[in-house]
């Protein structure tokens, strides 16, 4: 079961640093695009399975270090307040507009600027979950 950890450690390291890449290349260059949520999607996936793992292994009497368990808990953490903050994003972005009542290029441009807003929050959480996955790694005891 401890291979099964590694293995989807290794996982989500590589799939949140993809993420995180992608997404924030689109950020950088004010070009949405759907693939970067599907990756995210994946990212969040590894997230949720090697915090499932860990739980199990915890249960199952293979006790960690405090420090690894808490780096292994944080990514799932910095993943759902990355929801949470792109969730109420919107909000910032459209005020108390009427968005139906203004002209088509106007709603437009406010959706884009959602999307890239989204896609930065996110494309950050990647980030900062590989980051935090790496020093998880780092504490692990298999390395």
């Amino acid at each position: 079961m401890a291979e099964v950890h590694l293995v989807a450690g290794v996982c989500l390291i590589a799939a949140n640093l993809v993420a995180g890449v992608w997404g924030g290349l689109a950020w950088l260059q004010h070009q949405p695009t759907t693939g970067f949520w599907y990756a995210l999607r994946i990212a969040q996936a590894t997230v949720i399975l090697q915090a499932l793992l860990g739980l199990l292994l915890v249960f199952t009497g293979h006790h960690g270090d405090e420090l690894h368990i808490l780096y292994g808990v944080l990514p799932l953490v910095v993943s759902v307040l990355a929801e949470v903050v792109r969730a109420g994003s919107a909000v910032y972005e459209v005020g108390d507009l009427d968005v139906r009542s203004l002209p088509e290029e106007r709603q437009t441009q406010i959706a884009m600027a959602i999307v890239r807003r989204d896609t930065g929050i996110m494309a950050t959480a990647c980030l900062v979950i590989f980051l935090l996955a790496l020093r998880a790694a780092g504490t692990s005891s298999a390395f």
